[in-house]
């Protein structure tokens, strides 16, 4: 069908015409209106939070609660069966399994008093009503508040990861560098202790940099000599019959078991029995561990960490309900006023909070040169300065939508919402070019007809040249609206990312489409306006001036110095 006889062609007009008349005649309130929108969007865009990624729902949970060091291994064992159990009674958990200590390779240094417990969750389809995996997880730390265990919860592949890059297993870590175990341990119980009440803190836990129980044999050589025994020699009874020997190994099959022998467990329980642990001399006496040796308990490091060749010790902070970059401002400004570090010694702040600031970094460099590019480009399309600033200085008027959109869903400003604003910076661009490019054209028509004596033609010429072709520019904007609004319907893996990608452009395409069809062509009016008033100025027919220019104000003459 002809424009002027579809339907959509002419409701779209009818509607769009009365505005744009209106808006032509009072452009420089149209302008200020349009910049009182961007002043009212600071409002929420302070009030947006910073996070580097969305928490990614991978379908299951890790439960990582720490325990103080010198835990007995009998303790970790009961301590996780019980925590098991009490998982394992949540209807939305299909199984779970649970890890204290570590096995013997270097690829997991877990001391004893980590717990790591994966939980395999039921399809949503079977949980209760209204359930959601936030809930699913407040309801499990309520029913896991154990004395002596600080809750963590996250993601299995996320929290692998994170360790794997910064060692930290929580959204937010501080490493504290020094070179003292002792003054690490001070420092970090302070900081567990001024951080509790900070809001948005779930659980604090300090590690005890010298918190670890060590049984220390003194032995006393000259006695030891007395009876003709050597340091070696009560050193091995103290390996074999304490610690354990390894004396063969047993085959079965393909499979190999080392046989290890030791005295039973209740012989060697406590330090009065060790005491009493016989040792054979060279004449065949068997006298007692205390004749030649002095037991005690000493504390000392579990483990020691280190990073550019300096002691550390970590302090770890799961969160709830509150960002990364907001907690991090307030827990900092709380240590800044109650904790005074020695000299020598300094906070890194880690975890997702060292991603952050990364990610901070690079974006000052992204987005200047993603600014410079569409510029770039603006600039090869206009040949002309004027135009393409037009746009330019256009696409923080298109964000509007989009901030507001991001604070009504409540996300926080990560790296994908910044994705989609720097999408969405394209798309304005690209429909703002639309846009001038009609006006253009309309106006050379105008030009070359001899149309064009009064600054009222111009503003003629701008509502044709926008109303006329009212219909491609909407098609293009909602072509856009609707691929990008199923993304915000999805519910499968991976969506909490793409929604926040998602999010900006969808809110940002409705404050785009009303001010590229109403804002810029009224600022790209005052051009016109100004050009003409210039032209005129040099000649009182700037038509015939602009005709023999090749009809197209983007080229004026050199002698009339329109420009």
């Amino acid at each position: 069908l002809p424009k002027n006889r579809n339907p959509v062609n002419w409701v779209l007009t009818r509607i769009y015409r009365p505005i744009m008349w209106v808006a032509l005649r009072i452009k420089t309130i149209i302008i200020l209106m349009a910049v009182a929108m961007v002043l009212l969007t600071l409002y929420p865009l302070k009030r947006l939070g910073t996070e580097f990624m969305p928490p990614l729902n991978e379908g299951d949970l890790l439960y990582m609660p720490t325990t103080l060091p010198g835990i007995s291994i009998t303790k970790a064992r009961q301590l996780l069966q019980q925590t098991d159990k009490i998982i394992r009674r949540f209807p939305e958990v299909h199984h779970v399994f649970g890890k204290i200590g570590r096995a013997e390779t270097a690829t997991d240094p877990a001391p004893l008093s980590m717990i790591e417990t994966t939980i395999m969750l039921k399809p949503e389809t079977e949980w209760r009503p209204g359930m959601t995996v936030k809930k699913l997880v407040e309801e499990m730390d309520q029913a896991l508040q154990i004395p002596g265990l600080t809750n963590a919860w996250t993601m299995p592949i996320k929290t692998r990861i994170d360790m794997l890059s910064t060692g930290i297993k929580t959204p937010v870590g501080i490493k504290i560098a020094g070179s003292d175990l002792a003054t690490l341990e001070k420092l970090g119980k302070e900081i567990e202790t001024a951080l509790r009440p900070v809001p948005g803190t779930l659980s604090v836990f300090s590690e005890r940099a010298v918190g670890g129980n060590y049984l220390d044999f003194e032995i006393n050589r000259k006695e030891a000599a007395r009876y003709g025994l050597t340091t070696g020699d009560v050193q091995d009874i103290i390996q074999s019959a304490i610690g354990g020997m390894n004396i063969t190994t047993t085959v079965e099959g393909l499979e190999r078991y080392p046989v290890n022998l030791r005295y039973s467990r209740e012989l060697r329980e406590d330090i009065a029995h060790l005491k009493r642990v016989l040792i054979p001399t060279p004449r065949g006496e068997m006298i007692p561990m205390a004749q030649v040796a002095k037991i005690k308990i000493r504390k000392g490091p579990p483990v020691i960490k280190s990073e550019n060749a300096r002691l550390n010790a970590w302090v770890y902070i799961d969160l709830k309900n509150i960002d990364v970059g907001t907690y991090v401002e307030k827990a900092r400004q709380v240590i800044e006023n109650k904790i005074s570090l020695p000299p020598g010694y300094n906070l890194i702040w880690s975890g997702q909070y060292e991603y952050l600031e990364r990610a901070k970094a690079r974006l000052k460099l992204v987005i200047p040169m993603t600014l410079f590019i569409i510029f770039l480009l603006l600039y090869l399309n206009f040949q002309n300065i004027t135009e393409s600033l037009i746009i330019l200085l256009f696409i923080p008027f298109s964000l509007i939508g989009g901030i507001w959109y991001v604070f009504y869903l409540q996300y926080n400003l990560s790296v994908a919402v910044v994705v989609g604003f720097i999408a969405l910076a394209g798309l304005s661009a690209e429909i703002g070019v639309l846009v001038l490019n009609y006006i253009d054209r309309e106006f050379q028509n105008s030009l070359k007809e001899g149309r064009l004596d009064t600054l009222a033609d111009i503003r003629e010429i701008v509502l044709r040249g926008t109303t006329e072709r009212i219909r491609p520019m909407i098609m293009a904007m909602s072509a856009t609206f609707a691929g990008l609004l199923p993304i915000m319907w999805g519910m499968g893996t991976g969506s909490e990312v793409m929604k926040r990608i998602a999010a900006p452009m969808v809110g940002g395409m409705v404050s785009a489409t009303v001010l590229t069809l109403v804002v810029v062509p009224a600022v790209y009016t005052f051009v016109l306006e100004h050009r003409f008033k210039k032209a005129k100025t040099y000649n009182p027919k700037p038509a015939t001036i602009l005709l023999e220019n090749k009809g197209s104000l983007h080229e004026p003459r050199k002698e009339a110095d329109l420009l």
